[in-house]
């Protein structure tokens, strides 16, 4: 085990991949010599040339359209979108090219071998074009995985099984841990399977489901509950698409409650779906409502990013109304 952080997970993934696929190329705007605006591709033009790690021109539709072109025929591409916020030009492209290739051609041909990564949410101080939270408009789009890692060492095992899976693949990397969230990670080659949520803390009055950068919050919040009484399982869903379901619901079943929390806004947030899949599979089993914590309707505030968030705290108070319902 090495320690790494974050951005230095996410580049040994790549490095491994690239080693042992030899058609996987890098491409983004200023991932080649630069390195991307995090570093997250640093020294990888270095090691394997300027043909197979390079800049592209600032146009995110044309990222995604280069990209669904390469993966089409063959090539293992992985593209980055410098900033989640920036991936919406190249919306059209991921949900109406990337999302259907397989199906339109009856699996004649796809694009199984496509991932976008791209740096998302706040926490940074970015304001409202660096700071998004947009994983739930790509969950409603048949075709695509979406996934989200929580720490270096998911991020690591996540990314090298996002390259490898058969389908395409949005993964978004929580850009406020890319330096913050520090752990033990092999240095050799291991995935992390999709689609499988992870038990993170068993607990018995209330379950708490989140993923990526709110993980933390919520064990922030757990740790406040705990000093009430109130015990808290906790659970990483880490794949928005497919969800597992069958881990929730089991969970739920035993606790009673849920609490869902994410950074996206509220209204149309992945959460109301969880809730409404949940409510219909474990309606007989809930002591409470189930509760969201999430961000506001409101554009990303710079000045306000302290009051945007949904913090422990907020998350606390939250716990405590579900279990006193």
């Amino acid at each position: 085990m090495a320690e790494m952080n974050m951005l230095q997970a996410i580049n040994s993934a790549l490095r491994i991949a690239m080693e042992k696929d030899p058609t996987m190329l890098v491409f983004g705007e200023d991932v080649g010599h630069f390195g991307g605006v995090f570093r997250a591709t640093s020294g990888l033009q270095d090691t394997f040339g300027r043909g197979r790690c390079f800049n592209t021109p600032l146009t995110e539709q044309g990222i995604a359209g280069f990209a669904n072109g390469l993966a089409s025929n063959g090539t293992t591409a992985v593209a980055e979108i410098q900033f989640a916020d920036y991936i919406f030009p190249a919306f059209d492209q991921i949900v109406n090219e990337s999302a259907k290739f397989r199906y339109r051609s009856g699996n004649e041909f796809n694009v199984g071998g496509l991932v976008y990564r791209t740096p998302y949410g706040g926490g940074i101080a970015g304001g409202h074009y660096h700071s998004q939270s947009p994983e739930a408009y790509f969950t409603q789009t048949p075709g695509l995985k979406v996934v989200v890692p929580r720490n270096a060492h998911q991020a690591k095992g996540l990314l090298l099984a996002s390259i490898r899976d058969k389908n395409p693949v949005v993964f978004f990397e929580p850009k406020r841990l890319y330096r913050a969230s520090v752990g033990e990670v092999p240095e050799g080659d291991y995935e992390l399977p999709l689609g499988k949520a992870e038990v993170v803390k068993e607990g018995k009055d209330i379950t708490l489901l989140a993923w990526g950068a709110q993980m933390e919050i919520v064990e922030k919040a757990a740790e406040m509950a705990e000093k009430e009484g109130i015990s808290c399982e906790i659970i990483d869903l880490r794949t928005l698409s497919p969800w597992d379901v069958d881990t929730v619901a089991e969970s739920v079943k035993k606790t009673g409650r849920l609490l869902i929390n994410h950074e996206a806004p509220l209204t149309g947030g992945f959460a109301g779906e969880i809730a409404a899949t949940i409510q219909e599979e474990c309606f007989l089993y809930l002591e409470s409502p189930i509760a969201r914590v999430c961000g506001l309707d409101t554009p990303y505030p710079l000045i306000h990013e302290k009051e945007y968030m949904p913090d422990a705290l907020k998350t606390f108070e939250a716990i405590k109304a579900c279990v006193n319902f």
